[in-house]
């Protein structure tokens, strides 16, 4: 095997997975911003998704600035070497990270250190299986923090809110199904895609749920009870009115597919594999001697290219409110829930491990008036030692919910931009202070990577480049008050809603 030639394969199939979103996948997404009614938030969110997408293809950049956990799913011949195959991935995956395609998300469990190139104990997943063909199938899977802690697992029979008892048939697992899309909401960035595992022990069927990640968007069920589960699913989720980014609206799933394996008589799991809009999975055919690319997968069809004229257009019909950092709380009072707001100034990162520090610690800077951007970015440094955002998009805000509302009050912060909202400790004290919540669009780290003018500093970059705390001024920066210092959430609000609607499929279907 020509082992120079396989590295460099693997690189492209890294860099074309991390920046070029698949065929499949986009026609998924123009229907369902053909379906949105105009003027709504969720419009808007697929408008920017649509622009953020076609800005990715423009600049070779990440779509979503999250690497996640990268998953390879590799067939090779049996005279194959995996060793060197191994070899040839970790030596692309050091490459891909240093030329800022994917962030460095490798973090070692005990200590909190990033390694800083992606690799570690477990990172990247490699799954091998030999087959009777002669070339090298490769896929892999950019799978985001955000969407895999959406995950879920059910063990019937069991009680599910809103739907009531889930016996050990199609129609509990139905009812497993339709749950996991509620439980999700949008902090998964909806409107995502699920792969479900039927069967297996605890580890085979969430391994089953991704592996159903890796078909086409388009393709059918080959077994007839799962098709009709599959069609089910796609007409009744979108009836939920969870919506994109889980503003409310009609499209929460853009696919969902279903596989089975036998289990042991005293276990039946149902595992769902929860993906974000931003589905960054390809493969490819990979000759087994010269390791050049032979053929793509999720390819075939029509390519849909989203213009950043098209997506201009619906975005410059709303109406957004201005806001200037320092912000003061006569401002943050003013705003209410809904309101679009256009962002100018600075604005510091901050996640887990700044949330953490924070709680017990000075701030490095002052955040009076100030923004918290919880945010992961991939960061660059030039020749002349200088930082540039290559991808800052949001992250998950709810993994915050510990710390957020006495952290804004002991520093005097006035707004957190994040995606999916935060809970009814962080609502109190907006109420309290005077402060807001505003969600950004989640996996669109292309669009506010272009919003960001300049990289002011940097502090606390022991914690690693994600966790980081970077200061950066940003000019038109768009987000939503979906939490205002009134007492309002539209997350609270949503999810109250999809709650009611989800009642209405507790009844059986399959017989």
């Amino acid at each position: 095997m020509n082992v120079e030639n396989l590295t460099r394969s693997i690189y492209q199939l890294i860099v074309e997975t991390s920046t070029n979103l698949p065929k499949d996948v986009r026609r998924a997404i123009k229907k369902a911003k053909a379906l949105e009614s105009a003027g709504t938030r969720s419009a808007m969110s697929l408008a920017t998704i649509t622009q953020n997408i076609s800005m990715a293809d423009e600049e070779v950049s990440p779509i979503c600035q999250d690497t996640g956990l990268p998953t390879f799913k590799i067939k090779t011949p049996i005279q194959s070497n995996q060793l060197e195959i191994k070899a040839a991935i970790y030596k692309a995956m050091i490459e891909a990270t240093e030329k800022g395609k994917l962030r460095p998300n490798s973090v070692d469990s005990l200590t909190g250190e990033n390694s800083g190139n992606n690799l570690g104990a477990g990172t990247p997943v490699i799954k091998f299986e030999q087959w009777d063909k002669d070339y090298i199938e490769m896929a892999l899977i950019l799978k985001g923090g955000g969407c895999e802690n959406k995950n879920i697992q059910y063990s019937l029979p069991c009680e599910l809110e809103g739907l009531g008892r889930a016996g050990r048939d199609l129609d509990g697992i139905r009812k497993c199904i339709m749950h996991s899309v509620y439980q999700a909401q949008g902090q998964g960035c909806s409107a995502g895609f699920i792969g479900v595992g039927i069967g297996g022990d605890r580890s085979a069927g969430y391994d089953l749920a991704k592996e159903q990640l890796f078909r086409s968007v388009e393709d059918t069920n080959p077994i007839p009870e799962l098709a009709s589960l599959e069609e089910y699913v796609m007409e009744n989720a979108n009836k939920l009115g969870i919506g994109t980014m889980g503003f409310g609206g009609e499209t929460t799933l853009l696919g969902c597919k279903v596989g089975v394996m036998n289990r042991i008589p005293a276990s039946f799991f149902v595992s769902i594999a929860y993906n974000c809009w931003a589905f960054r999975r390809l493969a490819v055919k990979v000759h087994a001697d010269t390791g050049a690319i032979s053929e793509w997968k999720y390819q075939d069809g029509e390519k849909i290219d989203f213009t950043k004229e098209e997506n201009q257009q619906a975005n410059d019909k709303e109406e957004m409110i201005t806001l200037q950092a320092p912000i003061s709380e006569e401002a943050i009072r003013q705003l209410k829930v809904g309101d679009v707001v256009k962002i100018n100034g600075m604005m510091y990162t901050g996640r887990d491990a700044i949330h953490k520090h924070l709680s017990t610690n000075d701030a490095p800077i002052d955040l009076n008036g100030q923004i918290i951007y919880h945010c992961g970015p991939v960061m660059l440094k030039d020749e002349d030692g200088k930082w540039h955002v290559k991808a800052a998009g949001p992250t998950t805000s709810i993994r915050e919910e510990p710390y957020q509302g006495d952290i804004m009050k002991k520093f005097g912060i006035r707004a957190v931009i994040g995606k999916g909202g935060m809970g009814a400790k962080t609502l109190k004290a907006l109420e309290e202070h005077g402060g807001v919540y505003l969600n950004a669009i989640g996996g669109a780290a292309q669009y506010y990577a272009d919003c960001i003018k300049s990289v002011e500093g940097v502090d606390l970059m022991q914690f690693g480049i994600p966790e980081a705390m970077w200061h950066l001024r940003v000019e038109g920066f768009k987000a939503v008050v979906t939490m205002d210092s009134h007492g309002n959430s539209l997350h609270q609000d949503v999810e109250k809603s999809s709650l009611e609607k989800l009642a209405q499929f507790k009844e059986p279907v399959f017989k």
